[in-house]
């Protein structure tokens, strides 16, 4: 059997982009992952194969698992070969009890690598606009636990030097203990003046931001519900907040959006403004059941005037099969091709495809006016017949179509194209089906009212979702403001009694980003 390995991998705080590349490369190898609570739970969905997750909990003290149930887990899974991702919350060395899973992996003989994370001491005061340094207010740094093991007989901490020798002090996991430790500091010569915040999830889209002093801080934790996780800073560096906020400033700050399909470049706008994604995938895009139709169509293709493609999956899956027939771009020489998009032309052009027809309107209607429009100019370049150029019955006489597209769609264009005389092949290119996911974590952040807008790109988006949530399913997004894109998708959300409050005129998903950018600035507003 090959000797299995341990990374324990810091994750980072909650903002997902912090983790690190060695993190996310060792999670996409790992065959088991065994998570904390206190993390981002989106960071797993960067696992593209099939991987064992356990979850550990770790939860305010209230452990699915204990530590040694931990460490007995991960040297069992090494001895079975496998690869493992220990994934912990920040960093696993600050008290994140990395070491003693180390430890007990290196009793063992097991082989192991601790990769850093980005620790919340020093990510969540560095987006709430507090440096932990600073040449004119603070020299010196310290973190400290703001609760000590209740094992220890005496505590290591030696709060008269603390109180008064260190600039800045960072207190983990100090919430439900803040009285002790804030009566331990001005006990021991600690001025009740001294500046101090509190921040719960820093580096998310709910991070909250309480600031006071010493004598302050802890009716201000108890009149704002502060509850766990949260930092606390102590020190002068505090008073630069004001100035240094940044994070709370974004436009899209407190949003958390859910997107229902795979992640793609045109989200990162919303993250850029300060907007949390929220990836459920409600649809998953797979080949069609049977290729031959397609491969009829492909061995045929000359025989086309023009190949219509409404989507860059149409056009994954076209070419995909197009070159596995044996067949290339070549043998698409004299065929016009449209192209419904920006997004699908830029696909098309990455094969060195040059697209003929980009229509205005990114629909049905759209694209059968535009291509009536081209034909009709080049049949009047070959007949000068008027009756020919104004018979719209027969506009498309002789025109022969081929729509590589999803399995289920809209037949507007096919219908539309055939009353105007063409020809017109329709093939399955790919199919778009539901997961086989549950929707427990989706709910309870919906339940929560952890999730501001929800997005539907489709109406089988849209349907699986409401299939997956189950039975409460419109209640759950009742409060949620919802960007649809298309009237199909609009009349699916409206026909389950829920309202739509961002549609794009461009069917895009782009479109849609910018729409939502607006909708939310005149809410907030």
């Amino acid at each position: 059997m090959k000797p299995g390995k341990v990374y324990i991998v810091g994750a980072g705080p909650g903002d997902i982009s912090l983790l690190t590349i060695k993190g996310l490369k060792c999670l996409q190898k790992a065959e088991v992952v065994v998570y904390d609570f206190h993390l981002n739970a989106q960071i797993l969905n960067y696992i593209s194969h099939d991987a064992e997750f356990i979850y550990a909990g770790k939860r305010g003290g209230h452990h699915t698992m204990t530590q040694d149930e931990i460490n007995r887990t991960l040297v069992e899974k090494a001895k079975e070969g496998k690869i493992i991702c220990r994934l912990k919350g920040g960093d696993p060395f600050v008290f994140g009890r990395g070491g003693e899973e180390a430890e007990t992996l290196a009793k063992e003989g097991i082989e192991f690598e601790i990769v850093p994370g980005v620790s919340s001491a020093i990510a969540a005061p560095a987006y709430a606009g507090i440096p932990l340094t600073h040449r004119l207010y603070s020299s010196s740094l310290a973190i400290v636990p703001g609760y000590e093991d209740e094992t220890k007989k005496e505590s290591s901490i030696d709060w008269a030097k603390l109180a008064t020798g260190v600039g800045t002090i960072v207190f983990l996991m100090a919430v439900k203990n803040i009285s002790h430790v804030i009566r331990k500091l001005i006990d021991n010569g600690r001025s009740p003046e001294t500046p101090v915040a509190v921040i719960r999830w820093g580096t998310r889209a709910d991070q909250t931001t309480l600031i006071g002093n010493l004598g302050t801080i802890p009716s201000l934790v108890k009149e704002n519900d502060i509850r766990p996780p949260a930092v606390m800073v102590v020190g002068d560096v505090v008073k630069l907040r004001d100035s240094l906020k940044w994070y709370e400033k974004k436009p899209l700050f407190g949003q958390r959006i859910l997107i229902t399909r795979e992640h793609t470049a045109s989200f990162e706008q919303l993250e850029e403004l300060g907007a949390e994604i929220i990836e459920f995938h409600t649809i998953r895009i797979v080949p069609p059941d049977d290729w031959t139709e397609m491969d009829k169509a492909i061995d045929t293709i000359d025989s086309y005037n023009w190949l219509v493609l409404t989507s860059a999956n149409g056009v994954k899956f076209f070419f995909r099969r197009l070159f596995e027939r044996g067949t290339d771009i070549r043998d698409l020489k004299g065929i016009k091709i449209c192209a419904v998009g920006t997004k699908t032309a830029a696909a098309i052009n990455s094969y060195g495809i040059k697209v003929d027809l980009v229509p205005e309107e990114f629909n049905a209607e759209g694209l059968i006016s535009a291509i009536v429009q081209q034909s009709s100019r080049a049949a009047e370049q070959q007949s000068k017949s008027a009756t020919e150029k104004n018979d719209e019955t027969s506009a498309l006489q002789g025109v022969r179509f081929l729509l590589p597209r999803a399995e289920t769609a809209r037949e507007i264009l096919p219908e539309k194209i055939k009353e105007l005389g063409g020809e017109i092949d329709v093939v399955t290119a790919y199919r778009a089906v539901k997961p086989e996911i549950h929707g427990k974590r989706m709910k309870r952040f919906l339940k929560e009212g952890k999730i501001t807008m929800a997005t539907f790109t489709s109406a089988a988006t849209f349907n699986n979702f409401m299939e997956i949530a189950g039975e409460d399913a419109d209640g759950l997004l009742k409060d949620v403001a919802i960007a649809a894109i298309g009237p199909v998708t609009a009349k699916a959300v409206e026909k389950a009694g829920l309202k739509v409050s961002i549609m794009p005129e461009e069917a895009t998903i782009e479109a849609m980003v910018n729409e939502i950018i607006l909708w939310t600035a005149k809410d907030r507003s």
